[in-house]
């Protein structure tokens, strides 16, 4: 029977910890890593009827976007709806995982997700993330250059976009004194040597910095490895916040508007001003997402749709695109099916359950 480490090792293998936003609190939330997991409930939010159901359902297990617990909690005595869920969690032995703002901020997660509802292409990230890319500089004998970089390949170094082993490598000459103690692979102690060396140069994303200089120093023949690692302030287009798409075809502002309160299932659509144009570029993002309109803006996207727009940031689109705010729930809610779909892929046969449940706080008169 798996253990919940080896569920979220593989969630996390998608959606990197690192690429949660400073204020969040993805991972595992209650429970321990090597609790065997009976089955999986996939949830937008962990409240207490979806532990409920959990537990009705045979899954120790909930898997969910929202964390429950966002700050310390200072005391638990069930006075509120956060302490009362982590306590019949704890209760009922069910363990509660978050996968957040890092599935929000890669490219195939939550806003993708949305893109594909509302059946746009040629996506790609609103806001690139800088600082996520580190670039590792090594120095080898050129007789093993070639088997030292597959291994940093294979350990998933050297992708740029999509091209894969990518590096570069440039012939030089390095130079080294064993001293008393060392075990030199090449040369002799006491003796100063020098060596026909390639430098060798690759990119990384920085959740593989670990993996990829394990692979280094293993394939490496020298007793002390060296190399450099740089941080890079490239922007990364495949991780960041929000996307943007194009329908296949264009339509006008009210049709596209109907279509999303339709896909979405939206009790209602507040929308800024309508412009007269057609509706082409779109740009989107789960949640709250006011903090990208300047981006969609720039970027010319026709629509934004997004949730949680306050009253006076309404006139920020300056009637230069049309804001479609369509209600938090709404805008996440299909992002249990793509937990659910990442988990069946290498576990076609576990069982993986979406909640029955209703967690919006939010109703429509």
């Amino acid at each position: 029977m798996p253990t919940i480490q080896e569920f979220t090792q593989l969630l996390e293998q998608f959606a990197a910890p690192s690429l949660q936003e400073s204020y969040d609190n993805s991972g595992l939330i209650v429970g321990h890593p090597q609790q065997q997991v009976t089955g999986i409930l996939v949830a937008l939010d962990a409240i207490e009827s979806v532990v409920d159901e959990a537990v009705e359902k045979g899954c120790n297990l909930i898997i969910v976007h929202h964390p429950i617990v966002f700050g310390g909690l200072k005391k638990l005595n069930g006075k509120t709806y956060v302490e009362r869920t982590v306590m019949a969690a704890i209760k009922q032995d069910v363990a509660i995982y978050a996968i957040h703002t890092n599935l929000d901020n890669v490219l195939g997660g939550v806003n993708t997700k949305i893109a594909e509802k509302l059946g746009l292409t040629r996506l790609r990230v609103l806001r690139p993330k800088t600082g996520v890319l580190r670039k590792l500089v090594t120095f080898c004998p050129a007789a093993y250059t070639e088997s030292v970089r597959s291994a940093m390949f294979d350990a998933g170094a050297g992708a740029i976009g999509n091209y894969s082993s990518c590096s570069f490598t440039v012939a030089g000459s390095g130079t080294f004194l064993p001293m008393d103690g060392a075990q030199p692979v090449i040369g002799e102690v006491g003796t100063l040597h020098m060596e026909h060396e390639d430098r060798v140069e690759v990119l990384f994303e920085s959740w593989k910095q670990s993996k990829v200089l394990t692979a280094l120093c293993k394939a490496h023949p020298y007793e002390k490895v060296a190399y450099d690692i740089y941080q890079l302030e490239n922007e990364y287009d495949e991780v960041g916040s929000g996307i943007i798409g194009e329908l296949t075809e264009p339509t006008t502002e009210l049709e596209f508007l109907q279509k999303i309160k339709k896909t979405m299932m939206s009790g209602c659509v507040r929308h800024t001003k309508l412009l007269g144009t057609s509706v082409k570029t779109v740009a989107v993002c789960g949640g709250s997402g006011s903090f990208l309109l300047n981006d969609a803006k720039k970027a010319g996207a026709d629509v934004f749709v997004t949730a949680d727009f306050k009253y006076h940031e309404f006139f920020d689109a300056e009637g230069k695109v049309v804001v479609a705010d369509i209600g938090h729930y709404e805008s996440e809610q299909f992002t249990i099916e793509l937990i659910r779909d990442l988990i069946l892929e290498k576990f076609p046969t576990f069982a993986v359950r979406l909640t029955g449940v209703n967690t919006n706080p939010v109703g429509y008169l």
